[in-house]
């Protein structure tokens, strides 16, 4: 069995790196590198996509957003790379930028270099777009599961690394039990995380699938989705529930009961099951109480 101690020792400078190269708050990076953390202008056509990238689905209206800002104010936040053989350079973090960058006709970047390894690279990739918080819920779903995969990574450690809760982490986990058609309608923003998290209370991916087409078609809220979900795992709730008012009452209590609303003039329900039960009077305010404090001779107190 492999223990924590134990990975530390085989791992011992990936978590201490990631710390020094990507602070949780992701300020411009501080650490040192080639040209003391100073960016510096990196032409387009020599940076390489990352191919660690999480990221599957980029809204190309909000890149044309940011590309129009860059026309304008010019990148504010350098991107990070990492230098390859040939004079070319890597992506690391800053994905968007570098594409509106791109979409916006720059021929330069501002960049900063950072020499890491493989699998910092690709920790750095994955934690700094789960602290970023635009992935869609199916990306943050596989962006966990491969921390945990590549690095061996806990519930809780990955919470630590992204500043997420620990449930948090585990809700997004549970997603890659969906069935492949109702991620990709998650990862659509056909369904929501929430509708997603209520689909999960069925066992069978049928079940789910058929209840995922029930909400789009309906355009269901999570709310009524819960509920329709509920409705078919527990059907004898329902039942119990429609059921109740059929219940025969015995007619010395329901006279017992008029009789009772007609001195107090407020509602009365009484529960009597063999001859054992309570009397429930409801009031509005609480000139009612007091009437009935009154009625039934209790002085007030003082």
């Amino acid at each position: 069995m492999t223990t924590a101690a134990s990975d530390n020792k085989r791992r011992p400078a990936l978590g201490k790196g990631l710390d020094s190269l990507l602070p949780r708050s992701l300020p411009t990076p501080t650490a040192p590198s080639e040209d003391g953390g100073r960016p510096r202008e990196i032409p387009m056509e020599l940076i390489d996509r990352n191919p660690f990238q999480t990221r599957g689905q980029i809204n190309q209206e909000q890149l044309a957003e940011l590309a129009a800002s860059i026309t304008a104010n010019g990148v504010v936040q350098p991107v990070l790379v990492r230098p390859l053989a040939n004079g070319r350079f890597q992506l690391i973090a800053g994905e968007r930028r570098w594409r509106a960058s791109e979409l916006a006709g720059k021929k330069t970047i501002p960049a900063i270099l950072r020499q890491v390894s493989d699998e910092q690279a690709m920790e750095i990739t994955i934690v700094e777009n789960l602290q970023r918080a635009d992935l869609n819920a199916m990306e943050q779903a596989r962006a966990f599961e491969r921390l945990g995969r590549e690095f061996h990574m806990t519930q809780e450690q990955m919470a630590q690394r992204t500043g997420k809760d620990r449930a948090t982490v585990a809700n997004f986990l549970r997603l890659l039990k969906l069935p492949s058609p109702v991620q990709s309608l998650v990862e659509s923003g056909e369904l929501t995380f929430g509708h997603a998290r209520a689909l999960l209370a069925f066992d069978h991916p049928e079940e789910i699938e058929k209840a995922a087409k029930r909400t789009i078609s309906l355009s269901l809220s999570v709310r009524q989705v819960e509920s329709y979900v509920q409705g078919l795992l527990h059907p004898e709730r329902k039942v119990k529930k429609d059921a109740a008012p059929e219940v025969p009452i015995d007619p010395n209590v329901r006279d017992a009961e008029e009789r009772l609303q007609r001195a107090l003039g407020m509602k009365v329900t009484i529960e009597d099951k063999n001859g054992r039960g309570r009397v429930i009077i409801e009031y509005a305010k609480l000139e009612d109480f007091d009437a009935i404090m009154e009625q039934m001779g209790v002085s007030e107190r003082g």
